[in-house]
């Protein structure tokens, strides 16, 4: 079997390279962690890996807004080295503050004249939501989705309400289903999600922060890109669900997928 090379990359301020990395490892991957500023001073470093991750924490300590530095940084300096990574065949994935990255390297929703087309804004609660929620997903050509149909992972972070420009950014973006990923309600209050529904359609808290349509994670066209607000990296072993003791035990925690995916896609 390929061992595809995974790279997470990490800024002064990113706190879980640690169980990302654990994570690819666990799916069967290569992994290697190196500072941004690493990768800055010899962009050729990238071409030696399939596999890029940018994962959560709080880069730069969220200073100006989350991930506006991080992402500053990929803008400004590895943009057209990371568009040929995508277009080389190989994945990119933002987990949390590396979806708040990538909403801020046009890699996920590029921008245009008029600005951002969209952004990752303050949880409608008003605080820090770290919880479990329940996701269903339309994965189209999503590698990391491939084959998955819901997940049950925890989320934590204070600015991760997904928004758009306006309406039709929204119905735009929807109807070119990057849309892949959406907050689900509990079983017994499921409530029917209009394919178009543009304001949040699930309550809080199964939507912990009142995410435009229910959005907890999106896909570029290419299916290669991919960022989510939920930690899949913290639920890759069924010890770590809060109810472990309590049902029937199964033999990984839903996260592993997605990890799994992005292995397999190299196969």
């Amino acid at each position: 079997m390929v061992r595809p090379r995974i790279l997470i990359l990490r800024a002064p301020g990113t706190n879980c390279d640690a169980e990302t990395a654990h994570a690819f490892d666990l799916a069967g991957g290569l992994t290697d962690k190196l500072h941004v500023n690493r990768v800055l001073e010899n962009v050729g470093l990238l071409s030696e890996f399939q596999v890029l991750c940018i994962p959560g924490g709080f880069s730069y300590g969220d200073d100006i807004a989350a991930g506006r530095i991080f992402g500053g940084q990929i803008r400004h300096h590895l943009a057209e080295t990371l568009t040929a990574f995508r277009e080389a065949g190989k994945l990119i994935i933002g987990i949390c503050n590396g979806f708040q990255v990538l909403l801020k390297t046009n890699l996920l929703a590029a921008g245009d004249a008029a600005g951002p087309t969209a952004t990752l804004a303050a949880n409608d609660s008003g605080h820090f939501e770290a919880r479990w929620v329940r996701l269903s997903t339309q994965p189209g050509n999503c590698a990391f989705l491939n084959g998955i149909q819901e997940l049950e992972l925890p989320v934590a972070h204070g600015e991760g309400r997904f928004v758009t420009r306006d309406d039709d950014v929204f119905d735009r973006m929807n109807g070119s289903g990057k849309f892949v990923l959406r907050y689900a309600a509990p079983a017994q209050t499921a409530i029917k999600i209009s394919q178009f529904a543009i304001a949040p359609t699930v309550p809080y808290p199964a939507n912990p922060n009142g995410a435009l349509g229910d959005v907890a994670g999106m896909c570029d066209e290419s299916g290669r890109v991919f960022g989510l607000m939920p930690h899949p990296e913290r639920f890759v072993d069924w010890m770590q669900h809060p109810r472990w003791t309590r049902e029937p035990a199964r033999p990984a925690g839903d996260g592993l997928r997605i990890f799994q995916n992005a292995v397999r896609y190299f196969n």
